[in-house]
């Protein structure tokens, strides 16, 4: 009995499974199978264009950000270089200023000085002036004077020791030239007293 249950139950089995195998259309299963194991291959063929086209983007960005880089590095050194000229322009300008500060308080010294010196001199000047005023009229006088008593004239174009002059005598002239480096002052003065007339 229990046998022909067993049997029955195989035998209800197989029904089911023959008839579950002629329900499932093994045709549609492996169509369906196909279609998804396309669709699968197409992602990954799209998958790997993307991925592709993201690994160019990266390779072209690291390109570009490295060629900015070194763009960047040289302007950088340039900049270095231009800094270090100016610096070194300004050391020379520098230098120029303090030469040309020095150099204007030199001339600013010489034009005092020299202001200082005309002042003087027109001071001097001044003093000439006043004593030509002065002097001079009273030096003719007396000039004339000594001519007048003397008669004597003298030139005043000679060597410092030497006196001479033309003494103008009633009847003649007599020329005068001493040399005052080797006679003494009282011989000198004898000489020129002996010209001088005693007779008034």
């Amino acid at each position: 009995m229990a046998q022909a249950h067993n049997f029955q139950e195989l035998e209800e089995t197989m029904e089911a499974l023959v008839h579950f195998i002629n329900s499932s259309k093994p045709e549609n299963q492996l169509r369906l199978v196909r279609d998804e194991q396309q669709a699968f291959f197409d992602r990954h063929v799209e998958t790997k264009k993307i991925v592709t086209q993201i690994l160019q983007d990266v390779a072209q960005t690291e390109e570009s950000v490295g060629q900015r880089l070194l763009d960047m590095e040289e302007q950088k050194n340039q900049g270095e270089r231009e800094l270090e000229n100016l610096e070194e322009q300004l050391r020379q300008y520098t230098a120029r200023s303090q030469i040309t500060d020095s150099e204007l308080q030199f001339l600013q010294r010489e034009f005092e000085n020299l202001r200082n010196t005309e002042h003087e001199l027109q001071t001097l000047q001044q003093e000439v002036d006043e004593d030509t005023t002065e002097v001079i009229p009273s030096a003719i006088y007396v000039a004339q004077l000594y001519y007048k008593v003397t008669k004597i004239k003298w030139e005043h174009d000679t060597e410092p020791h030497i006196l001479k002059g033309v003494h103008y005598g009633a009847d003649l002239a007599t020329p005068i030239n001493i040399d005052t480096a080797v006679r003494t002052r009282t011989d000198i003065s004898d000489q020129l007293w002996s010209f001088v007339s005693t007779e008034w």
